[in-house]
């Protein structure tokens, strides 16, 4: 057998290949639109793709399903209770997939979504105990999907709840403990609160660690799933939809389109947003007005997402020789309206001086002094819930920056305002989007909430 993991630390996503190297057969589970890897692997293996499994319609990616098919016309599976624009097979509970010796098994599990599968991978079609078990997001390593999401149409969170409460404790538990786990989603995913940061597990482990897995009734386990999950980026629901429909395909070659200044001023005066992907340190020193900041260096696809509408036209401004790294991680998250990229722009910014701005950051030290003040900003923590209960600055008001896009309207226009999140990124990126939706007077703290913890006597609780 051949099982490999694809992990993508942007998303914290992964898929998976599995293929039996007797026949060459091969499934590729929950991948990314970017298929480029999955087709290399393949060829250079002697593998035939025949088949695209995703075990649910994902929220937080648009998946590759349509782009492998078209590369390789394997057909796409979902489970039963899917609903599509394009052809899939339904897979059923028990259902069973052949690749010669090693087969696959579907296993129902909803919970996250109505249609959730898992999938148990048997290296021997007769093995009593499976290798491991591919459980999309319905179980992952220290926590359970989130049912809450908008993702399912028609269904309440407490529906999926009890679903999910089915699938993990009666389904997924009665695995034998040395079955692999496998999930779809680890560390910083929107998609549930506790992810670890590992990326594999076993059953075992799982029963013995993950609170949703200890044994509990269907009540108890619904209120601790449901509570303190944190808010789930705006274009969810839009990639959640998205998947479901039949849509264009992801062409890495054509994606990227480097712009002259003059093409790129003119897409920007159309009204064209311009996402900058630079560093908050080199976004401060110097930037297009109105400019939104996304660092490439960290959760860019999922922050943009927050921050930017799916329907935008959106111009690029990427750090050197990372055009096409953005523009593919834009297209992960279904974002294709990009107009291009500014051709080398740290040779264009001198000669658009007229319109370029510096970004106002205060230390610590110089925040204190102005909340002491008679006339204090407006600090706004862009955190959220879960590390605002372990401290906040005195009088802060608190918007998490998946909601911002939403609330600017909460933000008094005239009075000054200080952005801080934990470390500095995630302020910068929101300080960035007030900014460019109309307000003036926007600083964000250098260093986060963790600068302001260290000041000698700082004014929180």
């Amino acid at each position: 057998m051949f099982f490999a993991q694809y992990y993508l630390d942007c998303l914290s996503q992964a898929s998976y290949m599995i293929a039996d190297e007797t026949t060459g057969r091969a499934v590729v589970v929950d991948p990314r639109r970017d298929v480029g890897e999955y087709l290399t692997d393949a060829a250079e293996r002697g593998f035939t793709i025949e088949a695209v499994v995703n075990t649910h319609f994902h929220a937080d990616f648009l998946a590759g399903h349509l782009e492998l098919a078209d590369r390789t016309g394997a057909w796409i599976g979902y489970g039963r209770r899917a609903e599509t624009e394009y052809p899939i097979r339904k897979l059923t509970d028990g259902e069973r997939i052949g690749l010669g010796d090693v087969t696959l098994q579907i296993l129902e599990t909803p919970g996250h979504t109505p249609e959730s599968i898992s999938v148990l991978v048997h290296e021997h079609a007769d093995d009593p105990t499976p290798y491991g078990v591919l459980t999309g997001d319905a179980l992952f390593i220290g926590d359970v999907g989130r049912p809450d999401l908008l993702a399912s149409v028609g269904a309440t969170a407490d529906e999926l709840g009890r679903m999910l409460y089915d699938s993990v404790q009666n389904k997924l538990m009665a695995l034998p403990d040395a079955v692999r786990v496998f999930p779809a989603h680890g560390a910083g995913s929107a998609c549930g609160k506790n992810l670890s940061t590992r990326r594999r597990s076993t059953i075992g482990e799982q029963r013995a660690a993950n609170y949703a897995c200890r044994p509990m009734s269907e009540e108890s386990f619904v209120e601790l799933v449901t509570a303190g999950q944190p808010p789930a980026p705006a274009y969810f629901v839009y990639d959640a939809v998205l998947n479901r429909k039949e849509h264009g395909l992801f062409d890495a070659a054509a994606a990227h389109r480097p712009l002259s200044v003059e093409e790129f001023m003119e897409r920007r005066l159309s009204g064209a947003v311009v996402l900058d992907a630079r560093s908050p340190q080199d976004f401060a020193a110097g930037h297009l007005r109105d400019s939104v900041n996304v660092p490439a260096d960290g959760r860019f696809a999922e922050q943009a997402g927050m921050v930017v509408s799916p329907g935008q036209d959106v111009i690029v401004v990427a750090p050197q020789d990372r055009e096409e790294e953005i523009v593919t991680r834009l297209a992960r998250i279904g974002f294709d309206k990009v107009g291009g990229c500014l051709r080398e722009p740290e040779g264009a910014f001198p000669g658009l001086a007229d319109e370029m701005e510096r970004a106002s950051r205060l230390t610590a030290g110089e925040l204190s002094r102005l909340l002491g003040g008679a006339e204090p900003p407006l600090v706004l923590d862009v955190r959220n819930t879960s590390e605002r209960e372990e401290g906040f600055v005195k009088g802060s008001s608190h918007i998490p920056l998946a909601e911002l896009a939403l609330r600017v309207d909460e933000i008094p226009a005239g009075r000054p305002v200080v952005v801080h999140c934990a470390g500095g990124q995630r302020s910068s990126v929101a300080a960035s989007l007030l900014r460019h939706r109309g307000r003036t007077d926007v600083s964000d703290l250098l260093g986060g909430y963790r600068a302001w913890r260290a000041l000698p006597a700082p004014a929180d609780v």
